[in-house]
């Protein structure tokens, strides 16, 4: 007896078909062949084998051709594995597999979690606000309501992290940052819209770090620099001047040495984590020893601090605040009302953690333009008339409100995707990216919400609402707190503004470079060049002409607002995103992100929207119109919609297939009707609803059989047949009904002529033809076959269920179980994305995955395993993993036997030509003949040894048959057809059914308990004659089995590890 072992031939990438949609960087390896050969037959002709022509078989024992267009799922699986990040864009890998380029190996990138991306979001969330304004917002807003400002912002960015942490799980996350990783994952509408509101407010924030850089200049470092003298517009120049000039030297350092930039980034945050550090303990010295900032009050009026010489805080005492007041020095002077019947007192600016000062500065304080701090817990007498702006107090510059702290604060919370910048850079991005970015928003969330408190507890309340720090002589109101000295956040927040600037700089005009190259906005095109290294020349030029808007206006109290609108939008529209690809359950949306669920998308947005209209109602209107027409401008430029796009969408699709990530089935459902025109199996339509989800194209089709112009009644009635049933059954789509002479013409013109334009359905869906040995029409089986021909022509993919009155309703839902899913091939995916879609239905909701593949005797199961868990990660699939080994075993008598009943039957009804009445007979006398045949080789394995090659070297020869037909032109006769039992089955046959019959054994013993078993469907033979042979082989494939799924896949990939 010859043994069968497996045999792998490499064939060529460029014979796959679709191999250049394989995910990733499939189409650069070789693809390989699987057959099953005897020993004796590769020992023979061992140059067949070499130069790769041997005859191939299908793993599922099928077709002969099926293996020569479908890699072995070893293979794939060790190549998928081995895929890394590349540095370049995700567009440009995209564009570099479509095409079969060459790449170079490049270095594995090495950053983890702390380095990659928990630092720099630490680095880009603190900034300018947290030195210049939390001071302020606490002291104006009070600890409760400031506490709850910084909360609500906390909130919106931690949420808007967990659908970025869901986006970064989506998939290998690409190199190019987070533009890429959202359009690539969301499409390019949201994508687009996303990107630029990310580049707008990360340019605006650039110019919002410049002018909090000068601010700290002239305020607080070198006030004599100022070149314009005094307040209000002299100052607004000061800063557009200074402002400008920075924005220069940046913009030269970026262009020249960007290298530089990101070397400097870890001085750049040092500064940032010894500032904040110096605050915390400056708060815990101010408990033991309060540092000496006193603060003159005339009444409960707060004085400047600059007025104020030799710290002489009286009436008695000839000063300069006297001066003022009076208009002369003398002690007799008429003076100021005020300044008459109050006292000067002096109270401690900074009283420390242990004075108390916190129950004054629980409650909000808000101020007009002009308003004096005052003290209210302070006596003083008042007078009629207001203060004069000529008097030395310390007065509010701005009009303040709940609304405009929450503006003005909100910049301070950015920052979080400066960790998915460096994706490209990450060991694993899906990992490093949600557990960085979470954990710096928790970080900074509680910095900021411990530095509310602290702030409140340690410093006096008209110093915290002294914005520029005039009471306490100009110094930087945070810094007074500071240990050991102000300086150190004087010098830590400059040089970290300044950095943050330059990142804003090196970042923006990347971006804009990475959407002009996208090529969505075609009035961008031009940005998206650069210098020869790639450094986005023109794009840096806009971004610093935009900037200079920003810096213009040399407020930072007025650029803030503008900026927090601006990221609103971008987190408004991640948020939005992520809800509405949950909502519509696209395929390609599977995020691993455990703590991610549609409902805090919704919630984030809700966030988002809520502090657009309450920081700025008219910013925020401004904003999302801008938003909107950004968004409508890419739709119309790429997907348009509505009336007038319709036609442009569909010439659209016609320009070429969808991209893997955006594959979904689009059904074309083929039902038979009986005689009275209901439909023979109407649980079909059931599982395609089931796994349609009501999304995507359906048509449902049947065939009538005669003339058009005699049945156009049973046209008409079998179409509204099928309309009652796709209503019964909630599926969405459409009817179609062909009349033809023959069923078989009439499901190929449906198949070629089905849907419109680029809207025409990829998958097929038809049943199993049930009793088709003992059918009374001989021809449905041989429908089946031409219909899987022609499906396979027209290269869409094909559904069978098998046993569809045993599938469940749409009103019976599984507890639970397992769906089985049976890779022996790799044609597609459609395998791994059938199971995800049905559990999206109610009905199979709680069922588990498991995913068998079968390895042969050269593999490495125990690599096949773990290739076969990365890749399932990658996939965002939750399934359990076997690998199953087949070995060689020999050939079983009932395998003998069974193909040798096989033989005899086709045998018997192609030449016999018998009634049905003879025909049935003789079937049952071929079933008693071969149940004695089997007994008696059950019993008798000697023989069966003995035998066996030469049962395996006998066939049906074309001699035998013209000796046997002119020998027994009566075999319809007993006796003639007793001879016809001596026929010796064909070699090549027993080879196919012993591979179906031992998949079948592994199948029914791993599986018989599995809800739905999903297994390759191999392919028909090229020759006709071998079509009752397929048939069979498929019946042995699946015996045994309750629910079976039949899938062949188009030729095309229709899953990807990509977002």
């Amino acid at each position: 007896m010859t043994s069968v072992r497996f045999t792998v031939t490499p064939t060529k990438a460029e014979d796959l078909p679709g191999a250049s949609d394989l995910s990733p960087d499939i189409s650069l390896r070789s693809g390989s062949r699987v057959h099953f050969e005897s020993e004796s037959a590769n020992r023979s002709d061992p140059i067949s084998e070499a130069s790769g022509g041997v005859t191939t078989t299908s793993a599922t024992g099928g077709g002969g051709e099926e293996m020569d267009t479908r890699p072995k799922v070893s293979f794939l699986l060790s190549r998928l594995v081995n895929y890394t990040n590349l540095t370049q864009g995700a567009k440009e890998h995209e564009e570099a597999e479509s095409i079969g380029e060459k790449k170079k190996p490049s270095k594995s990138p090495q950053m983890g979690t702390l380095m990659g991306v928990y630092l720099p979001c630490l680095q880009n969330i603190f900034g300018v606000i947290l030195f210049l304004r939390l001071t302020w917002v606490v002291g104006t807003a009070g600890v409760l309501q400031a506490f709850c400002i910084v909360f609500m912002c906390c909130c919106c960015t931690m949420l808007t992290a967990i659908s970025m942490s869901a986006i970064a799980t989506n998939g290998v996350v690409p190199a190019g940052g987070s533009y890429f990783m959202i359009s690539r994952s969301l499409g390019p509408e949201f994508g687009g819209a996303v990107g630029l509101c990310f580049y707008l407010g990360t340019t605006f924030a650039g110019a919002m770090y410049i002018l909090g850089a000068v601010e700290i200049l002239l305020m607080y470092i070198s006030p004599s620099a100022a070149i314009f003298e005094g307040e209000g517009a002299a100052m607004l120049n000061n800063m557009r001047v200074y402002g400008s000039i920075f924005l220069l030297f940046m913009a030269l350092v970026v262009f020249v040495g960007v290298k530089y930039v990101n070397k400097l980034a870890s001085v750049f945050l040092a500064c940032v984590i010894i500032s904040i550090l110096s605050i915390y303990v400056g708060a815990l010295v101010s408990a033991f020893s309060v540092p000496h900032f006193p603060v003159c009050m005339l009444g409960n009026r707060t004085i400047n601090g600059h007025y104020i010489t030799d710290n002489h805080c009286s009436k008695t005492t000839p000063t300069c605040i006297r001066t003022i007041f009076c208009q002369s020095s003398e002690l007799n002077a008429t003076c100021d009302e005020y300044f008459t019947s109050n006292n000067f007192s002096e109270i401690k600016g900074i009283p420390g953690l242990a004075s108390g000062i916190i129950s004054e500065n629980l409650w909000s304080s808000y101020l007009s333009k002009g308003d004096v701090l005052e003290k209210g817990a302070l006596p003083a007498s008042q007078v009629a008339h207001p203060p004069s702006d000529h008097h030395p107090y310390v007065f509010a510059d701005i009009t303040t409100s709940f609304t405009v702290l929450v503006g003005i604060f909100f910049p301070s919370v950015t920052g979080i995707m400066a960790g998915s910048n460096r994706s490209g850079d990450l060991r694993d991005a899906q990992r490093s990216i949600p557990i960085g970015t979470i954990l710096a928003i928790l970080t900074t969330s509680l910095v900021y919400l411990s530095n509310v408190v602290l702030f409140g507890a340690c410093i006096e309340g008209v110093v915290l609402r002294d914005k520029f720090g005039d009471s306490v002589k100009g110094n930087l109101v945070v810094g007074t707190l500071a240990w050991p000295s102000p300086w150190v956040i004087v010098i830590g927040s400059f040089f970290s503004t300044f950095g943050a600037g330059l990142q804003s700089l090196t970042g923006a005009p990347r971006l804009l470079q990475a959407i002009a190259k996208d090529n969505i906005i075609p009035f961008l095109r031009v940005f998206g060049h650069g210098k020869a290294n790639g450094e986005p020349t023109w794009a840096l030029l806009l971004t610093a002409l935009i900037a200079e808007l920003g810096i213009l206006i040399a407020s930072l109290d007025m650029v803030a607002p503008i900026l927090s609108m601006f990221f609103l939008m971008c987190y408004l529209f991640v948020n939005l995103a992520c809800a509405l690809q949950t909502l519509l359950r696209t395929p390609n949306w599977r995020p691993r992100f455990s703590y991610y669920h549609w409902s805090l998308s919704f919630l984030g947005m809700t966030v988002c929207l809520a502090l657009m209209f309450i920081s700025s109602w008219y910013y925020a209107i401004v904003a999302m119109v801008i938003a909107g027409m950004i968004y409508k401008y890419i739709e119309y430029h790429g997907y348009v919609a509505m009336e007038i796009a319709a036609r442009y969408a569909l010439l659209r699709l016609e320009e070429g297939p969808p991209h893997t990530k955006n594959w979904r089935p689009q059904l074309l459902v083929l039902l038979k009707l009986d005689e009275d025109a209901h439909v023979k199996s109407p649980r079909l339509l059931t599982f395609a609803s089931q796994l349609k989800a009501g999304k995507g194209l359906t048509i449902v089709g049947t065939v009538v059989s005669g003339n058009y112009l005699q049945t156009y009644g049973e046209a008409l009635a079998a179409e509204q047949t099928l309309k009652h049933l796709m209503d019964k059954e909630r599926v969405k789509g459409f009817c179609q009904c062909i009349v033809a002479q023959k069923p078989r013409e009439g499901i190929s013109h449906m198949i070629q002529s089905s849907g419109l334009g680029g809207m025409r359905p990829n998958t097929v869906v038809m049943g199993w033809p049930h009793a088709w040995r003992q059918s009374e029409d001989p021809q449905a089986w041989k429908t089946f076959i031409n219909t899987v021909r022609v499906t396979t022509a027209a290269h869409l993919a094909l559904l069978v269920p098998k046993n569809i009155s045993l599938f469940p309703s749409n009103t019976e839902p599984y507890t639970e179980g397992y769906i089985d899913v049976w890779w022996i091939v790799h044609d597609g995916g459609m395998l791994m994305l059938l199971p995800f879609l049905l559990r999206q239905h109610k009905v199979w909701r709680k069922c588990s995955m498991r995913i068998f593949t079968v390895a042969q005797m050269e593999d490495n199961s125990i690599q096949m395993k773990k290739d076969l868990l990365t890749f399932t990660y990658q996939l965002r699939i939750d399934a359990e993993v076997e690998v199953v080994e087949m070995h060689d075993s020999d050939i079983s008598a009932y395998t003998y036997e069974r193909t040798l009943m096989m033989e005899q039957r086709c045998q018997m009804l192609r030449q016999m030509r018998l009634s049905k009445s003879d025909r049935d007979r003789e079937a049952q006398l071929v079933k008693d003949r071969n149940s004695m045949l089997r007994l008696t080789s059950i019993g008798s394995d000697d023989d069966d040894d003995t035998d066996g090659g030469e049962r395996d070297r006998m066939t049906w020869t074309k001699e035998k048959t013209t000796q046997y037909r002119a020998t027994h032109s009566g075999c319809s006769t007993p006796e003639g057809f007793r001879d016809m039992l001596s026929i010796r089955p064909d070699h090549s046959n027993v080879r196919r059914m012993h591979t179906a019959v031992k998949l079948n054994e592994v199948i029914v013993t791993k599986s018989h308990d599995a809800r739905l078993v999903l297994l390759n469907m191999p392919g028909p033979p090229k020759n006709p004659e071998g079509d009752e042979n397929y048939m069979e082989f498929l019946e042995v494939l699946t015996e045994g089995l309750e629910r079976v799924l039949l899938v062949r896949g188009g030729g095309s990939e229709v899953i990807t590890i990509y977002s």
